[in-house]
């Protein structure tokens, strides 16, 4: 995947967001850590919300699902601003998914890319081989 300079890469699961900016060129890409705003994960997107309880284990699911709705609408929020131009997103699969739910028009116009791989904990250096390999 090519990623043009200054693009915004987020790499998210279901808990956890890394926010990074490619500082090299388009084919040779060199990642920066940048710091993300507070996530607001109370939102849930699918399905409202269920009463907690020993017996729904589910709740996990429900939190993650929040917190990859909570990632979409600050995404959305840069996009909209104008601090992000350019944007790549790497997910795992049902985090990416739940995410997709929730773009903002402004954002898919300026989304470059994603992939659906649980990259979160990763270095940077497996990061930027997984960009340059997609």
């Amino acid at each position: 995947m090519q990623v043009p300079q200054n693009t915004v890469i987020a790499v998210a699961d279901g808990e956890k967001l890394s926010l990074f900016q490619n500082e090299g060129n388009a084919l040779d890409i060199k990642l920066r850590a940048i710091p993300s705003e507070e996530i607001d994960s109370s939102k849930i997107s699918s399905g409202g919300r269920h009463s907690s309880s020993s017996a729904n284990p589910d709740d996990s699911q429900q939190q993650e699902d929040g917190f990859g709705s909570g990632i979409t609408d600050m995404l959305n929020r840069q996009v909209l601003n104008g601090t992000i131009q350019n944007l790549v997103i790497i997910a795992a699969p049902r985090t990416l998914g739940e995410m997709r739910k929730g773009y903002h028009k402004q954002l898919s116009s300026v989304l470059i890319g994603e992939l659906a791989k649980d990259l979160t904990g990763h270095s940077v250096q497996e990061i930027e081989k997984a960009l340059e390999a997609a």
